[in-house]
């Protein structure tokens, strides 16, 4: 089965998406399941887990509608708000839904990352730890520090790594990324996205060769069995096609690699992680 684990459907007039305006014109428009067809049908994909792009309870009740409507979407990703006690109150709702696999904390769009291990918060995420619910984290390279901090805090957590931590790519820079995802690493039920490369990189003057260090040390420290290929998609446009985030990835990792473990990284391991029937 091949797994797109990382991509997202909006719609412009539900103006939930502060972040998508005039001065991103590739992304100021709709992307609904019709638009992802080209990708199912020309690489095989069996279908996709759709990720929140937005931090509203509403954007994550609209994934659902759409995937109600949609065989290709395997799971919705949404969000809460684990600052506000009515966090449990949606998570019991959204759970009913059967493909509803998990949440995303965006610690990247916080004004102040440390508060995320405050007792309350933390609270939250060991509640949910202890349920085993599947956790995407959005976190930029400078806040990789504090996210360690709440691993300590919360080592069961059933956690994925988006956009594999979003290196400094377009400085060519690896510390301290490196040393950090090596510590995260240390948590087995820590995953990781190989997703999101092309954006953090010059959108204009990328090259293959460029990500090429960055996959091979989440590969070295996550090992075959933690990562899962997503496409971004259709953030990914601001700098790279579809085929071409397909190609980076296919032409920096060893066939030899590739051969053996394809079906883990290209859908196996998002299977398991999100626990799809």
């Amino acid at each position: 089965m091949q797994i797109d684990a990382h991509q997202h459907y909006w719609s412009i007039s539900r103006n939930d998406y502060g972040w998508i305006n005039k001065e991103l014109p590739i992304l100021y428009r709709d992307f609904l399941p019709q638009d992802y067809e080209i990708h199912l049908k020309k690489h095989n994909i069996d279908g996709t887990i759709v990720v929140q792009a937005a931090p509203t309870i509403e954007e994550s009740e609209y994934l659902l509608e759409l995937a109600n409507l949609s065989d290709s979407i395997l799971g919705v990703v949404g969000w809460l708000d684990l600052f506000t006690p009515s966090h449990k109150e949606h998570f019991d709702r959204f759970r009913k839904h059967k493909k509803f696999v998990g949440f995303r904390i965006m610690l990247q769009e916080m004004v102040d990352v440390s508060r995320v291990l405050e007792k309350p918060y933390l609270e939250a995420l060991k509640y949910y730890a202890s349920l085993d619910i599947p956790i995407d984290i959005l976190v930029r390279e400078n806040q990789l520090g504090v996210l360690n901090e709440l691993l300590k805090e919360v080592p069961d957590l059933r956690g994925v790594i988006d956009h594999i931590g979003k290196p400094r790519i377009k400085e060519h820079l690896f510390e301290p990324w490196e040393f950090l995802m090596g510590e995260i690493a240390k948590h087995p039920k820590i995953y990781c996205k190989i997703s999101g490369m092309v954006t953090e990189a010059d959108h204009d003057h990328w090259d293959v060769e460029h990500f090429k260090p960055y996959i091979e040390q989440i590969i070295r420290i996550f090992g075959p069995e933690r990562i899962m290929f997503g496409s971004d998609w259709p953030v990914c446009l601001l700098a790279a096609s579809y085929d071409d985030v397909l190609g980076i990835l296919n032409n920096t990792i060893p066939q030899s690699w590739v051969e053996e473990n394809r079906s883990g990284l290209f859908g196996e391991n998002a299977r398991t992680f999100y626990k799809l029937r």
